[in-house]
């Protein structure tokens, strides 16, 4: 790998004609290399290279290797300080070319060589922290395969006429055909076909998916075998495989606190670094008599000023938050996009966490288990001497009106009332002045009603939850018989409620039944054992069906029947009452307030509205919470990695910055132990690409388990045929 003046200087070679020469640096490059490698063995210890390959190793190194690291060290210089600045370059430069002035050509080219080296080291590192985002572009086509369709019916799958359409161009509503082993371009539902897909380079989901007709299938999968037809949801741009890569490249350039400080420190840093290096340079020979230049008695203040430059460079200082680019797109692989790096920052300050119920903690997908007449309904002596008791007269006319006012909605409770509704031998309704009243419910009024209502007669219906309802009663005593039928319902408290009201007089209560989602109890198990947080559940759902989740999951603190603005006000309070942050995780349907109030807002991006993806600092696309204490772990672990890189670079600093100015150590190994340390800063942040783990207990056990598990694959190598033959003689 070559730094980016090296590149230049060849492409400059092969623009002018001068490609022999081009490809002669290039070889030479690996040549120099070796040749520094060499030098320094020979520099710490004599004895491992022979005295007469020294000479000739340090002669092609001056003239093959120094001008070709010494070429991109003055580029890299000279495009800085026409920039106004001064950093690790320039410093590098300034002590490499001093070196050659003072008549050290040969410690002068190994200091260049050593920081081209590492810096190569270190890009290296850098490119391995983008290294998801960089396959998830590479891995979506650049075309799709749209199906030509005559009138409405698709053509079968064994006879198809199809064009390509590049991507960007593709249209929502266009039919894509997937073969065995493309990617799904863009987001879409399947029409024709079943097939075997992965989606373990989006979510983390290691587990192949069948697909068959009528699955929604998200951007960027890939087909393992089978054909589809994909009607298009979504374009290219609103994709999941683009938001994935967007949202993952925006994350990189959001800084955290830090590091934009270490930036801004850094320039002002390297300024200071070359006042104080002059000052040494000329203030030496004054205030401790050493020499200017140098002698073979005692190295001159020049030589010390210049030691001085390296070791106190800012290089470790400047790779220092490389974890934070490592962790966001360990999280990225994991199926978890963060919006910056200050989220992790966030995360890891938080104390609390709150948790949304219906599509968070449970599946959200509702099922009516019982349609209850609960006040103002006739009381039936016979009923089948009665056709209907009132208005709406029976479970099935509830059940109309109720669907009716829930058609295209896409509230959890809507969806079940018109599941529920479906294939059922129902009386039409007919509906005006629909309207929607957030974190109540819904007002509408019936022009018409297949039976039970007179002709003409307009009954005005609101369906919502049972506080709502009771508050439109008209007197105090006829909210409370609501209420008390409710609690006192043959079908029990713990399901999830809501009722219709025709007219303000009849009421009909449905109960729905919320499973919690699978694994969420050992999720919140390990964010309260591991974790320390504080755990909490914000709903608007009835106080017992809010408990009866909690009590399955493990939650003991519980805020139920709370509007959109409720939760905002929850979230506040909480934050400003117990200190430190507040972590809100939702679904992001009626969330979106909350979670831009929290410290950090966490939302399963499947769900979520595009209001709420916004305002969200984390987006989980798988469609569970499984991905919050990795969340949390992450954070912890690369905060502390990066104060630790910190304590690194100013360790490495210090120790080399002292014996270099007190003249104990030469230039180069000053410039060995500058760029060991950075290097060691590098190899520390990578780190951050582990799975986290809670303590440093957890740490040392994983170690430990994984020597262990070295040492008895060792054992159980079978024994080669040199070890058969020597063990039968």
């Amino acid at each position: 790998m070559l730094t980016s003046s090296q590149e230049a200087v060849l492409r400059f070679a092969k623009a002018i004609g001068w490609a022999d020469l081009a490809g002669f640096l290039r070889e030479n490059l690996q040549l120099c290399c070796c040749s520094t490698a060499l030098l320094l063995a020979a520099s710490v210890c004599p004895y491992l290279v022979p005295k007469q390959a020294v000479k000739p190793l340090q002669n092609s190194f001056i003239t093959i290797a120094f001008p070709l690291v010494g070429v991109s060290a003055a580029l890299d210089a000279l495009i800085d300080i026409a920039a106004g600045k001064v950093n690790i370059h320039v410093l590098m430069a300034l002590a490499a070319f001093a070196s050659v002035f003072m008549g050290n050509s040969l410690e002068g080219g190994l200091l260049l060589a050593m920081f081209n080296l590492a810096h190569i080291a270190e890009e290296y590192f850098t490119s391995r922290s983008m290294v998801d985002v960089k396959e998830l572009k590479d891995s979506h086509p650049d075309f799709a395969l749209v199906v030509e369709v005559k009138g409405d019916a698709l053509p079968h799958l064994s006879d198809l006429a199809y064009k390509q359409v590049p991507l960007h161009d593709l249209e929502v509503g266009s039919y894509v055909l997937v073969r065995a082993g493309e990617s799904v371009p863009v987001d879409g539902e399947v029409l024709q076909g079943r097939a075997t897909i992965t989606i373990e380079h989006l979510t983390g989901e290691a587990k192949p998916l069948e697909m068959k007709v009528g699955d929604r299938i998200p951007g960027g999968a890939r087909n393992l075998d089978g054909m589809m037809i994909v009607k298009a949801t979504k374009t290219w741009n609103e994709s999941t495989l683009s938001r994935i890569v967007q949202l993952t490249e925006e994350a990189h350039l959001n800084k955290p606190k830090l590091q934009r400080w270490l930036d801004e420190f850094g320039e002002r840093y390297s300024k200071v670094v070359v006042v104080l290096s002059l000052a040494v340079a000329i203030l030496g020979p004054f205030l401790f008599k050493w020499p200017f230049i140098g002698t073979s008695v005692c190295r001159g203040s020049v030589y010390r000023a210049l030691g001085l430059m390296v070791a106190a460079s800012p290089c470790a200082l400047a790779v220092a938050p490389l974890a934070y680019a490592t962790a966001i797109s360990a999280c990225a692989s994991k199926g978890i996009l963060l919006k910056g790096g200050h989220v992790l920052d966030a995360l890891a300050s938080c104390n609390t966490i709150a948790f949304d119920k219906t599509g968070t903690l449970t599946t959200g997908e509702l099922m009516c288990k019982a349609i209850e007449p609960i006040h103002g309904h006739q009381v039936e002596v016979d009923r089948s001497k009665v056709a209907c008791c009132c208005i709406p007269s029976c479970e099935k006319e509830a059940l109309a009106v109720a669907a009716a006012m829930e058609k295209g909605t896409t509230h959890p409770i809507g969806r079940a009332v018109v599941g529920h509704s479906m294939g059922k031998d129902l009386p039409s309704v007919s509906l005006e002045n629909f309207e929607c009243l957030p974190g109540r419910g819904l007002f509408a009024t019936l022009i018409g009603i297949e039976s039970g209502a007179r002709s003409g007669e307009l009954l005005k219906a609101s369906l919502g939850s049972v506080e709502y309802i009771a508050s439109l009663c008209k007197s105090e005593d006829e909210s409370k018989k609501i209420k008390e039928a409710v609690s006192t319902s043959a079908y029990g408290s713990d399901f999830v409620h809501a009722a219709l009201a025709v007219n303000k007089k009849v009421v009909t209560l449905f109960h729905f039944e919320d499973k919690p989602r699978p694994g969420v109890a050992s999720v919140i198990a390990e964010i309260k054992d591991h974790a320390k947080l504080r755990v909490m559940m914000l709903t608007g759902d009835h106080e017992s069906s809010a408990w009866r989740v909690a009590n399955a999951v493990g939650i003991s603190e519980v805020y139920s029947s709370l509007k959109p603005e409720d939760k905002l006000n929850q979230v506040k309070n909480i934050s400003r009452d117990m200190g430190g942050g507040l972590i809100m995780v939702g679904d992001g349907i009626n969330d979106a307030p909350a979670l831009a109030a929290a410290t950090v807002g966490i939302v399963l991006a499947q769900r979520a509205s595009a209001t709420a993806i916004a305002v969200a600092d984390v987006l989980l696309l798988q469609d569970n919470i499984s991905g919050v204490p990795f969340c949390i772990a992450k954070a912890r672990q690369t905060t502390s990695l990066v104060k630790q890189s910190v304590a690194l670079a100013l360790s490495c600093i210090v120790f080399a910055a002292l014996p270099s100015v007190l003249g104990f150590l030469p230039l180069w190994l000053t410039v060995l132990l500058h760029e060991g340390g950075t290097l060691v800063v590098c190899l520390n942040s990578i780190r951050a690409l582990n799975n986290p783990t809670w303590s440093w207990k957890q740490d040392f056990q994983h170690m430990l388990d994984g020597f262990k598990a070295s040492i008895a694959m060792l054992l159980r190598r079978p024994p080669t045929s040199s070890t058969i033959q020597a063990a039968s003689i």
